[in-house]
């Protein structure tokens, strides 16, 4: 699959360059895609609701009434759940949503999501640049530039480049990250991923084995 090569300005190079059908042309595997992403998300998670049981309770131990004849439930400790300010029944724990995956699906679950871009023509390859110091008026440029500028976009960079990163930094609808970053939640969530082409051989790289 060949791809023209865009400058910053949004004009094409006259350049094209060729994209690995086995990393952006392959049939897409619904199934990694959604465990990757599920996978992601729950990385996201904290994990760090808490809520207070029985022995976590403030509050005395004594038995509010008899165990027989009155008509009622038995009835110990206030504490108890069933009571107003007692302590929860199997309430919520510090805990750790993650789970593993292979390798393998998850290689194979970023190809289906850039080749499902690759599909909608959702990839733009992009010569390298760089900034002279941070700025976000000049990525705002370069969004303008190829009409990203309503979009969620991304960049794919070959290695970390301070400078572009922050100057991306404040804008919400944009983000930065290298090829070694890059997973299948957020290929999918953008609407455009931008390929800078010292990424390429780094992609195709990592999901060719």
């Amino acid at each position: 699959m060949k791809v023209a090569v865009l400058d910053i300005n949004g004009k094409d190079t006259g350049r094209k360059v060729e994209l690995s059908n086995e990393v952006f042309a392959i049939e897409p595997n619904n199934h990694a895609v959604y465990l990757d992403v599920k996978q992601y998300l729950a990385n996201q998670r904290q994990g760090t609701h808490k809520a207070k049981e029985k022995a976590e309770i403030a509050g005395s131990t004594r038995k509010l009434k008899k165990q027989k004849g009155t008509g009622t439930a038995r009835a110990g400790s206030i504490k108890s759940g069933v009571f107003v300010g007692g302590g929860r029944f199997f309430g919520p724990r510090p805990r750790n949503y993650g789970f593993k995956l292979n390798k393998g699906l998850k290689r194979l679950a970023r190809k289906s999501a850039l080749s499902i871009k690759a599909n909608e023509k959702a990839i733009t390859v992009l010569e390298d640049f760089n900034f002279e110091a941070p700025k976000t008026k000049d990525f705002k440029a370069i969004l303008k530039a190829l009409e990203l500028e309503n979009k969620k976009s991304l960049f794919v960079l070959g290695a970390s480049n301070n400078n572009v990163y922050l100057s991306s930094r404040n804008l919400k609808g944009s983000e930065v990250v290298t090829n070694s970053e890059l997973n299948t939640y957020k290929i999918l969530n953008a609407n455009q991923v931008v390929l800078l082409e010292s990424a390429l051989e780094g992609i195709e790289s990592n999901l060719s084995k």
